[in-house]
């Protein structure tokens, strides 16, 4: 059985090696593989059916997501997630002016939207720096996907760019899998 710091050790390398590969792809890549997995998004199902989606305002570098929050806000609940000490509090997605840079990265978050307390979301879309066909994922490594994910009830589904698909991902106890992963076909 490997020790918890053999898989620390493990993820470290992952991370660095998928920030690699994020600096090397281009940006037209981003955006077609982007469309790619939220085309796959909108015509599944959960989609269709869900009311409330929990979302994220994406960084540079990662799978796009602004121009599904922009399309979908009007249609359905939109949630963002909002760093808030060492938790993810949720919001209300209002649509652009809602998005204040905040205090803790520096990066635009949902400052102005009402707070979300319920713990049933319909569909949750799920960043993450890497993912595997089991639906183990890796984040940045603060854990606050994990802690969010375990005090609500919701669909997961991790959402990747090729390159962040690899073959196994090393987990821990108190590592969330993800119900589902959508990645470019």
């Amino acid at each position: 059985m490997e020790t918890n710091e053999s898989i620390k050790a493990q993820k470290k390398v992952l991370r660095k090696v998928i920030k690699v590969q994020k600096s090397t792809f281009s940006k037209e890549s981003y955006l077609i593989e982007s469309d790619n997995v939220f085309s796959q998004i909108e015509n599944s199902p959960a989609f269709k059916d869900a009311k409330t989606v929990l979302a994220y305002w994406s960084l540079p570098r990662e799978i796009e997501t602004h121009r599904f929050v922009n399309k979908w806000y009007r249609h359905k609940k939109i949630i963002l997630p909002l760093v808030v000490g060492d938790e993810l509090e949720l919001r209300v997605y209002n649509g652009p002016e809602s998005m204040v840079v905040g205090p803790s990265f520096g990066i635009l978050e949902p400052q102005k939207g009402a707070i979300f307390t319920e713990t049933t979301i319909d569909l949750g879309i799920i960043p993450g720096m890497a993912f595997d066909l089991q639906g183990n994922r890796i984040g940045r490594g603060k854990g606050y996907y994990d802690k969010l994910l375990k005090k609500i009830n919701v669909l997961k589904v991790g959402v990747c760019l090729s390159f962040q698909l690899v073959e196994k991902i090393p987990i821990d106890s108190y590592d969330v899998a993800m119900d589902q992963v959508i990645y470019p076909q």
